[in-house]
C-alpha cells in the first residue's frame, strides 16, 4: 500500500475521531445544560448529525486500509487461496465503485445545495458544507479499495 494513502488514512481517522469527541462533548454539555439550567445548546441535534456523519466518512478509509469491514466467509471457508484472492479483489472493486459513486454524488449534491442556498433549520448553517466534507473520505476509501484490488490480484498483502 502506498505510504501516502496510509498517511492520508491516518490523518482522516484522527480528524474523524476528533469530530466524534467534539460531538460527545457537545452532547454532554447540552444534556447538562438542559438538566441543570433548562438551557440546551441550540442546534445540538443538527451539529450532532453533522459531526457523526463527518466522523464516519473520515474513518472509512482507515477501516478499509485495515480490512475492518464485515466479511461473511461462510461460503468460502473451503475455497482455495487463488479463489479467495479473486473474490477479495472483486469485493474491493465493488466497494471502490460504490464509494466512488457516493463521493461523486455527494460532491454534486454539495454544489446543488450550495446553489439553492439551503440552510439548517435551527442554526441556519449552509447545508452544502455538510455534503462537501463527506466527499474526501469517500473518495479516499474508493482509492484505497482500488489499490487493494490490484494487490489482491497480484497476490500481495492488501491490508495494513
Amino acid at each position: 500500500m502506498p505510504i501516502i494513502l496510509r498517511r492520508l488514512a491516518v490523518l482522516f481517522a484522527i480528524a474523524g475521531c476528533l469530530s466524534a469527541c467534539l460531538v460527545a462533548a457537545l452532547v454532554v454539555v447540552s444534556i447538562a445544560g438542559r438538566s441543570l439550567m433548562s438551557a440546551p445548546i441550540q442546534g445540538d441535534v443538527e451539529l450532532t448529525q453533522f459531526g457523526i456523519a463527518l466522523a464516519i466518512a473520515l474513518c472509512l478509509p482507515w477501516a478499509q486500509l485495515h480490512g475492518s469491514n464485515i466479511i461473511v466467509d461462510f461460503f468460502t471457508q473451503r475455497a482455495g487461496e487463488r479463489t479467495l484472492r479473486r473474490l477479495d479483489a472483486f469485493g474491493s472493486l465493488l466497494l471502490a465503485l460504490m464509494t466512488g459513486v457516493l463521493a461523486w454524488r455527494t460532491a454534486v449534491g454539495a454544489i446543488s445545495v450550495r446553489d439553492s442556498f439551503e440552510t439548517t433549520m435551527i442554526l441556519g448553517l449552509p447545508m452544502w458544507i455538510t455534503y462537501a466534507v463527506l466527499a474526501p473520505g469517500l473518495a479516499l476509501t474508493a482509492l484505497i479499495a482500488l489499490v487493494q484490488m490490484k494487490l489482491h490480484l497480484a497476490g500481495e498483502q492488501a491490508t495494513a
